[in-house]
């Protein structure tokens, strides 16, 4: 019991790091647009960041850790719970480092699965739901299209909004910039509701098992613990992928940033709350997906063809992507082989 008390706190500190990784890395998200279009500075708008996305993470994040926690691999152990964590936090901190957007989601459940993989290896009896990974992998297509879908539309709508309130002697850019950063609020809000489970969801069936909590209870506590890091992480290492995203991918304004973030925010809120109304868990989708593909959107409405897309920087983007799963789940495999061969776990 001690040993799993010790794996359980360490467990913990690294879930902590890893919501560290999520500000630093993701803060980018719902704040990209406003800071590429000037809206806001990127100080203030970090701020609002910090401030809606630990909201978000505590009245509505346990939607989602319920899912990695409990639905992708059955029962993990304190040692497992920790190897995951590991090595979707060493991969996103050098991601961070580089400035490359890299998806948070697919770092732990890539990682997840690895360590679920490599358990199985060992005969623990552990098994994997592919039914719900399926459900993931499936949301992990059909958002960024969603995104790039509704960006396109809402940048059409709001440039039809802007002619009228010229039209009408208003001062439209005023109102875009006020519409803009609601919809980053509402953007960073919907980024603690999705991305908070994969800091701390990992930890839900170990902590539960070890300390007695119930598991409702449980998800509040890392969903609290997961929020103060991510307000930490976009406060310090923030700016980094904010520059990328921002300034790199297409050239925004009021109008492009403002049906950017809206696509985003509504994107990633949605994927959380509907799968969970029917079938009790949300889906982990990839709200850097969403937000770059977002951006994308919107270059493409605005420019009326591909030639408004810093399409090198997307390329080098989507490397990153393609790289996380497969490095990730590497990367867990190894450290939980490595923890059983020490006889920790």
């Amino acid at each position: 019991m001690a040993t799993e008390f010790l794996l359980i706190g360490a467990g913990l500190a690294v879930a902590f790091y890893i919501a560290w990784n999520l500000g630093a890395n993701d803060a980018a998200n719902p704040t990209e647009t406003a800071v590429g279009a000037g809206a806001v500075t990127l100080r203030q708008a970090v701020l609002l960041f910090a401030f809606f996305a630990a909201l978000g993470a505590i009245l509505e994040g346990y939607q989602v850790i319920k899912t990695i926690g409990k639905g992708v691999v059955k029962g993990l152990d304190p040692a497992a719970a920790l190897a995951a964590s590991l090595a979707a936090g060493f991969w996103i901190t050098f991601a961070t480092w580089r400035g490359l957007p890299v998806s948070t989601t697919h770092s732990t459940v890539g990682a997840t699965l690895g360590v679920g993989l490599a358990s199985i290896v060992l005969g623990s009896g552990k098994t994997i739901d592919w039914g719900v990974v399926l459900k993931v992998v499936l949301s992990w297509i059909t958002s960024p299209l969603a995104a790039i879908m509704l960006a396109i539309i809402f940048y059409y709508a709001f440039a039809w909004l802007m002619k009228l309130l010229v039209t009408r002697g208003y001062d439209a850019n005023k109102v875009f910039k006020w519409i803009l950063i609601v919809n980053l609020a509402f953007s960073a809000y919907s980024f603690g509701v999705n991305d908070v489970g994969n800091a701390t969801g990992v930890y839900v069936a170990a902590v539960s098992g070890v300390t007695g909590m119930p598991d409702a209870q449980t998800m509040r506590f890392l969903a609290a613990l997961g929020a103060i890091g991510i307000a930490l992480g976009a406060l310090t290492w923030g700016y980094r992928v904010i520059n990328t995203v921002g300034f790199r991918i297409t050239k925004l304004d009021y109008v492009s940033g403002a049906a950017a973030e809206l696509s985003n925010a509504l994107v990633v809120w949605l994927f959380s709350k509907v799968p969970y109304i029917l079938f009790g868990y949300g889906m982990p989708i990839s709200t850097t997906h969403a937000s770059v593909s977002s951006i994308i959107g919107v270059g493409i409405a605005k420019n009326r063809g591909v030639r408004g897309v810093e399409w090198r920087t997307v390329a080098l983007i989507i490397a990153a992507w393609v790289l996380t799963v497969p490095v990730a789940a590497a990367i867990g495999a190894s450290l939980y082989m490595l923890l059983n061969y020490t006889g920790i776990a």
